[in-house]
């Protein structure tokens, strides 16, 4: 855990820290991933309801690929769908498979989702599917983050079924997500179990995805 004591607490509060962002890896293997990711970003004119549509777009392709993820609410405008895989692959390897995935689902469905990364060349009204995410030392917003925003929002882990019900970003907040973490328990678990990890290396050889160096 980032803080796990009332010191740690206190030294982040001292740093005028609101929301935690966390690295992909662990602290023992950096270069190494324990996850890949994708931030579900809505693009001006982008409504909520096509967010949802994007992160239902982006489960059921991670689906058909036997990759099952975990989804949670940005606690700012957008979704983080997370996939738990088998420490091995480097950053860069990682990186790759979340690009072509990006890439391969928004050609698909333009109409909604954006894989394109230069703000200008965005068309108005599509979700940016951001695998940039993945690229060296970017980081995301951890769960259970507050956000500096009215209301402080919570970057919450959801259910799917919640997501086809039309959960919002200000279900979440500060003053009833610990009433929620007690009542629905800890949905992402999985994150940091080894069990049903996913062993990303087969995806990355159907991509012919060269070995790289460890980064130093």
């Amino acid at each position: 855990p980032v803080i796990d004591d009332v010191p740690s607490l206190l030294w982040v509060i001292n740093l005028g820290c609101i929301d935690l962002n966390q690295w992909y890896a662990m602290c023992d293997d950096v270069s190494r991933p324990d996850y890949v990711h994708f931030d579900l970003d809505p693009g001006p004119g982008a409504e909520w309801e096509t967010v949802l549509q994007c992160g239902r777009i982006v489960r059921d392709a991670l689906a058909t690929l036997k990759m099952p993820p975990l989804v949670k609410t940005t606690g700012s405008r957008g979704l983080h769908v997370y996939v738990p895989i088998v420490r091995g692959p480097l950053q860069k390897e990682v990186w790759t498979f979340a690009k072509a995935l990006a890439v391969e689902l928004a050609g698909r469905n333009p109409e909604v989702m954006t894989a394109e990364y230069r703000v200008a060349k965005r068309p108005h009204g599509r979700v940016l599917i951001d695998y940039n995410q993945n690229a060296w030392g970017r980081t995301l917003a951890s769960i259970y983050s507050v956000r500096p925003r009215p209301q402080a929002p919570v970057s919450t882990p959801v259910t799917w079924d919640e997501v086809d019900r039309g959960c919002r970003i200000e279900d979440f907040r500060l003053d009833n997500v610990r009433a929620r973490i007690e009542a629905v328990g800890d949905l992402w678990k999985g994150l940091v179990q080894k069990r049903g990890r996913v062993d990303l290396s087969t995806y990355l050889s159907a991509l012919k995805v060269p070995k790289r160096r460890v980064r130093r």
